[in-house]
C-alpha cells in the first residue's frame, strides 16, 4: 500500500492536526494570502497608528499566567548553554510576531525580527509567511497586554523571491523582507527596538541563538522561546539545520543569531527559520529539528530590492 505524504509549513501544522482531531474542516491559512512574488504594496490609510488603535485586550488571546524567567540565571552563561530544548524567556525588543488584522489579531502566525537598514524600517521573516494586506508586527510581544512594550507597527510592503518554493532547491529561497510604517510620532522601528545585522552565513557549523514565538494553539504559554544550538548542513540543500525541541507552529521566520549580545539584545543574523517543508521535517521530528536557508548572494539581492522599494524580478 502506498502511504500518503502530506507536507505542512511549520506555522500551520499544529492547527491542522487540531482540526482533524475535532472532526472539522479548516481551510489552510496559507490559502488566504497572496501567492507569487513579493512587493504586495497597498494604497490606503493603513498605518501604525491605526494598528495601535486596533489593538486591545478584547482582540487578544485570553490572558493566562506565563511562566517567569529564572531571575537567578546568569544571562551570559545561559546564552552559551546548549541544552537541546527551547526555554521560555522575557523576549527581546527586536523580535516579535506577525498578526493578520483579518484574523481579529487573536492569533499570531509567524515570527519576524528587525534587521538593520538605511531607513530603519525593515523586518525579516520566512518567505512562506506572506501576510497580504493589513498585517501588523508586534515586537517583544506580551500575551494579554492591552499595551505592547514597543508598540504595534503596520506592515507596509513585503518582498519575496518569486522563485521560492517549499520543496526542492527553491526552498533555499524561503526568506522575505518587509517594510513597516512609522509610528504616530514619525519614528522608524529600528530607532525604537534596535536591530540585528544581516550578515553572510559564515559556514554550516555555527553556535546560534534562535528566538521565536510558538502560536498560542501550539504552546499555551504564548511567550517567546530561545535556544542556543550548534548548526550543521541539511544535506543536499543550501540550508542550516539545528536540533532543539519546542519550535512549534508559529516559529517560522525566527532569527538565527550569532555573536548575540545579552546587553544590547541583538546579534548577527545568519538565517531565519524556514526552508524545506516550511522549516523542518514532517512527522515526529517536526518540532525538534529546524531548518534555515543560508544567507548568500540571493538574500542580499532581495535585501537591495527591499531597500529600494522595487518589485523583486528574477530570470
Amino acid at each position: 500500500m502506498v502511504g500518503v505524504h502530506v507536507r505542512f509549513s511549520r506555522w500551520r501544522r499544529a492547527r491542522w492536526v487540531r482540526a482533524v482531531l475535532a472532526g472539522l474542516y479548516v481551510v489552510a491559512l496559507a490559502a488566504a494570502v497572496p501567492k507569487g512574488a513579493g512587493g504586495h504594496g497597498r494604497e490606503g490609510s493603513w498605518s501604525s497608528e491605526e494598528a495601535r488603535r486596533f489593538w486591545g485586550p478584547s482582540r487578544m488571546s485570553e490572558a493566562t499566567e506565563a511562566p517567569a524567567d529564572d531571575a537567578n540565571a546568569d544571562p551570559q552563561i545561559e546564552a552559551q548553554r546548549i541544552t537541546g530544548s527551547a526555554r521560555h524567556f522575557a523576549g527581546v525588543p527586536s523580535v516579535g510576531v506577525l498578526f493578520y488584522v483579518g484574523d481579529d489579531m487573536r492569533n499570531h502566525f509567524c515570527t519576524a525580527s528587525v534587521v538593520h537598514s538605511p531607513k530603519g524600517n525593515m523586518i525579516i521573516t520566512a518567505g512562506h509567511c506572506s501576510h497580504g494586506d493589513e498585517a501588523a508586527f508586534v515586537p517583544d510581544y506580551r500575551q494579554g497586554s492591552g499595551k505592547q512594550p514597543f508598540g504595534v507597527w503596520a506592515v507596509d510592503r513585503e518582498f519575496v523571491d518569486p522563485r521560492r518554493d517549499g520543496t526542492g532547491e527553491d526552498s533555499d529561497l524561503d526568506f522575505a523582507f518587509a517594510t513597516v510604517k512609522p509610528d504616530g510620532r514619525g519614528r522608524q522601528i529600528e530607532r525604537v527596538t534596535g536591530a540585528n545585522r544581516l550578515v553572510r552565513t559564515p559556514g554550516y557549523t555555527n553556535r546560534t541563538t534562535v528566538i521565536g514565538y510558538p502560536s498560542s494553539d501550539a504552546d499555551a504559554a504564548d511567550q517567546a522561546i530561545r535556544c542556543t544550538a550548534m548548526t550543521t548542513r541539511l544535506e543536499g540543500y543550501k540550508q542550516l539545520q539545528m536540533r532543539c525541541d519546542g519550535f512549534y507552529s508559529g516559529t517560522s521566520g525566527s532569527p538565527w543569531l550569532i555573536r548575540f549580545d545579552e546587553r544590547t539584545k541583538t546579534g548577527d543574523l545568519i538565517g531565519v527559520l524556514g526552508g524545506l517543508n516550511g522549516g523542518g521535517p514532517d512527522g515526529d521530528e517536526s518540532d525538534k529539528v529546524s531548518y534555515s536557508p543560508i544567507n548568500d548572494d540571493e538574500i542580499f539581492k532581495l535585501y537591495l530590492d527591499a531597500i529600494n522599494n522595487r518589485e523583486p524580478k528574477r530570470a
